[in-house]
């Protein structure tokens, strides 16, 4: 019977995420097949998947599926398989390399991460207090750089799904101006 070993790594590029497919197709040099995939950006639109000799679509496909399946990003899976005499077919093989990821992305450790931006901004310094309400009142909002003057400038990293809202009630002060970076 054939055996099947997944490894769920998290990668920030493509580069590296075939680092790490390729130490594991080297620390597993003996095994038949080392099938791959990863998945890449905040939307998931940077991907790859190998089947390393496999039929084709019976391994790589399915481990891509497990990873969007799972609503992961920024991860790759190396699912190796060593052989064991008996010939799985299309369905079998499907259901080993979909499993195999499965089971490693249950197992794997989880980090939730959001995108974050910048945002940029102009005011003059008697807009300071009202500027630094809307700062404060967004808690998520870390100022970057701050300089004050007779205008005042100001960055700050925020999550960018909530970029548009903070611009929005920034540029509602009077005499500021929304800076792009």
């Amino acid at each position: 019977m054939s055996r099947f070993l997944a490894f769920a790594f998290p990668v920030q590029s493509a580069v590296e995420a075939k680092e790490r497919i390729a130490d594991v197709a080297s620390e597993y040099h003996d095994a038949r097949h080392c099938c791959w995939a990863y998945l890449l950006g905040a939307d998931g639109s940077e991907s790859a998947s190998s089947d390393n000799g496999e039929p084709s679509g019976t391994a790589g496909r399915p481990i891509l599926g497990q990873i969007r399946s799972a609503g992961l990003t920024n991860i790759a899976v190396a699912v190796v398989r060593y052989f064991g005499g008996i010939k799985l077919g299309t369905p079998g093989l499907i259901a080993a390399y979909r499993e195999s990821t499965a089971l490693a992305l249950a197992e794997a450790e989880r980090v939730d991460r959001c995108q974050e931006t910048e945002i940029g901004l102009t005011f003059p310094y008697m807009a300071l207090n009202d500027v630094m309400r809307v700062v404060k009142s967004t808690m998520e909002a870390t100022v970057v750089t701050q300089e004050f003057d007779n205008t005042c400038k100001m960055i700050m990293r925020i999550r960018a799904d909530r970029a548009d809202a903070l611009a929005a009630r920034l540029a509602a002060i009077d005499g500021t101006s929304i800076l792009d970076l």
